[in-house]
């Protein structure tokens, strides 16, 4: 019977275990290892996170210490940029990374007094909302890793065109803090597109990580044009040539290797497959968000069958219409709606406290993050999905999304 005790376990329980008639001491000692299992579970999902996308990495050189305040959320924005033909920006982290080595994520980085504003104080609710100073934070970010500019002309309201030299200058000016972005812009003759973005959830880092984060995704779309088919396809075109031909979108580069090493547009499926098949590296917010973006660009056979997106061009105006649908989806459904739901993860044990028989972790998504539960905001994540994962030690793997009455049942998604 004791040999079923953690002798880790504090003297004090030990004791009052040992107190206990012999029946209730098996079912005791099984709660308790279950709960040290449960706690084990949570350490391994949050062991690797990405800064940019309102994770933090576990630091496990720290010893355990007594409870403490948990750490203020750092205010942070990303972007999901999409391309004219409806891809997905992804970049690709160095791997000499202190956190999210060689992992792939969407453009973003935290808030800057100096360049995007002041936010409300860490106690107040509002510090958590999306606003102007965290849409100038995404728009910045994503024109200092990607150096794509999502900024209008001054004088027609047209995506700014600023030339290669000029830009890739001001890159290097707004990241070093040698010139304001807005200042900048202003140069060029233009300003910040921070009416073309919409918010699409916030993240909250969980509280037990050294370093935490509040970010809040938006989704961008680049102007429309006849989408090219995807490599390996017929070079047959479908669609009608039309579009803002007028304007020209650079091709995103990287920072210079000093954050990323790779930056590239792929269909949300195809993010999604790779990650799948171990090819490239996501974290569970990309691969949720993905999947989402996925069911409304990719037309897919079936949720989760990212391999059977078609390989032909679109026209135009069928990549209008599935923007309007993922539009409709982020704006209009849910409780709440997409644009205002907040997740804060946490690993979800299963009904009958046993870890899955396929070794993955759930995370739960519904939860919000102390900071807006304690202040009775009423926000709220997911409810009805999870996301599987199994956290290695170069990263996560076997991502999937599922339901979370199967997440709780236990049984195994064949993903």
């Amino acid at each position: 019977m004791l040999a079923t005790l953690n002798p880790k376990a504090p003297y004090s329980t030990l004791r009052r275990l040992l107190e206990l008639p012999s029946q209730l001491r098996t079912f005791a000692t099984s709660a308790l290892d279950r709960n040290q299992l449960d706690d084990k579970l949570l350490a391994e999902a949050l062991r690797g996170q990405t800064e940019s996308n309102g994770f933090a990495p576990m630091d496990y050189s720290r010893k355990q210490k007594e409870k403490t305040a948990p750490a203020i959320p750092r205010p942070s924005s990303s972007v999901l940029l999409v391309s004219p033909s409806n891809q997905v920006l992804l970049l690709q982290r160095v791997k000499q990374s202190s956190s999210f080595a060689s992992a792939h994520v969407f453009p973003g980085g935290n808030v800057s007094a100096y360049h995007d504003g002041t936010l409300p104080p860490p106690e107040s609710p509002q510090r958590h909302e999306d606003s102007e100073i965290y849409r100038m934070a995404a728009i910045r970010e994503t024109f200092e890793e990607s150096g794509i500019l999502l900024a209008r002309n001054n004088g027609f309201g047209r995506l700014l065109e600023v030339p290669e030299s000029e830009r890739e200058q001001g890159r290097r000016l707004v990241h070093d803090n040698k010139a304001p972005f807005a200042t900048w812009l202003a140069q060029q003759g233009g300003r910040a597109d921070t009416e073309g973005l919409t918010p699409f959830t916030r993240w909250v880092t969980p509280t037990n990580v050294p370093k935490r984060f509040t970010t809040q995704m938006y989704l961008y779309f680049l102007p429309t044009l006849s989408a090219p088919p995807l490599p390996g396809a017929s070079s047959q075109d479908d669609g009608d040539g039309e579009g803002e031909a007028e304007v020209t979108i650079p091709a995103p580069t990287t920072d210079g290797g000093r954050e990323h090493t790779t930056a590239r547009f792929l269909p949300a499926a195809a993010w999604l497959r790779l990650a799948q098949e171990g090819r490239v590296i996501l974290f569970p917010p990309q691969f949720f968000l993905l999947h989402q973006v996925a069911q409304h660009f990719d037309q897919l056979a079936s949720p989760t069958d990212y391999a059977s997106i078609s390989r032909r061009g679109l026209p135009r105006e069928e990549l209008e219409a599935r923007r309007k649908s993922l539009l409709a989806f982020v704006t209009g459904t849910g409780e709440p709606r997409w644009t205002e739901k907040c997740i804060s993860p946490g690993v979800q044990p299963p009904r009958d406290g046993k870890r899955r028989v396929d070794g993955r972790v759930v995370l739960g998504l519904n939860r919000p993050g102390p900071e807006l539960e304690d202040a009775k905001t009423g926000r709220k994540g997911v409810a009805e999905q999870c996301v599987l994962v199994d956290f290695k030690k170069e990263g996560p793997r076997r991502l999937a999304v599922i339901s979370r009455e199967e997440a709780l049942s236990g049984e195994v998604a064949k993903l």
